[in-house]
């Protein structure tokens, strides 16, 4: 089974607008993640899940760029926009990604992937059920027709700017397997996620700190910077996140 990726992205984030095309070393956010999950040895194509607002032209067009597919649908119906990509681009396996998390480690993406891949009796395999890993390295991956049925039967919920919720909400009609981190990698207090300035600061001092030299650092050599640097670690270490209620 081939595995493509969608990253959800637009510009009209209520928090910190227009944040997946901000620029660290004059490359947006969202083309460093592209280039990071390009890394993956499972990933086949990336598509870009973006909506039909005006303003996300910009996005299109770095798809067009970049060379990734790219998918215009609801600015709400975040469900049915990423359902509809599946359908657009016939899409069997998928792996889901979020704009806001710039900086993924291709080794987790292909553990998770591969894990999928090697566990044919399960639906969904995720490592976001459970806060384990740091948050912006969340990986889930599907086939295109669980997340086909799960958007039929969602059609009147008030939760459609979600996608996997109404996957993992239901473990008594899907079969899900969460994957937690190993030790060295349990730093659920170490937030590598984009959603307002702060978090924008820590990626931002991140990614400057190893590139050009060290392009495919990983997230075990971030959270060593992270640990020698805790100051930095702290800045966005107590800004509620939304996301949080609907996790272990």
């Amino acid at each position: 089974m081939k595995i493509d990726a969608t990253i959800q992205a637009r510009l009209g984030s209520s928090r910190l607008p227009g944040k997946v095309l901000r620029e660290i070393s004059g490359k947006p956010l969202l083309e460093i993640q592209i280039e990071r999950l390009r890394r993956s040895r499972h990933i086949n194509r990336i598509i870009l899940a973006t909506t039909d607002s005006p303003e996300n032209d910009l996005i299109e067009a770095l798809a067009g760029r970049l060379g990734c597919g790219c998918f215009r649908g609801s600015e709400d119906d975040v469900l049915g926009r990423v359902a509809g990509a599946l359908a657009a681009f016939q899409i069997e396996g998928h792996a889901e990604f979020q704009g806001d998390n710039p900086l993924p480690d291709p080794d987790i993406v292909d553990f998770v992937i591969g894990y999928f891949l090697e566990h044919p009796e399960f639906d969904y395999v995720t490592n976001a059920l459970k806060t384990t890993y740091p948050p912006g390295q969340e990986v889930s991956v599907y086939r295109a027709s669980t997340l086909a049925d799960a958007e039929r039967r969602a059609v009147d919920s008030p939760l459609r700017e979600h996608v996997g919720l109404h996957i993992y909400q239901h473990p008594e009609r899907y079969r899900l397997h969460n994957l937690e981190a190993p030790e060295e990698f349990r730093r659920p207090d170490f937030h590598l996620e984009v959603d307002t300035e702060e978090d924008f600061r820590l990626v931002e001092a991140v990614y400057t700190h190893f590139m050009p030299q060290h392009p495919g650092f990983s997230l075990g050599d971030m959270i060593a910077f992270l640990d020698a640097n805790p100051d930095l670690a702290g800045q966005n270490a107590d800004i509620p996140r939304r996301w949080a209620k609907f996790r272990k």
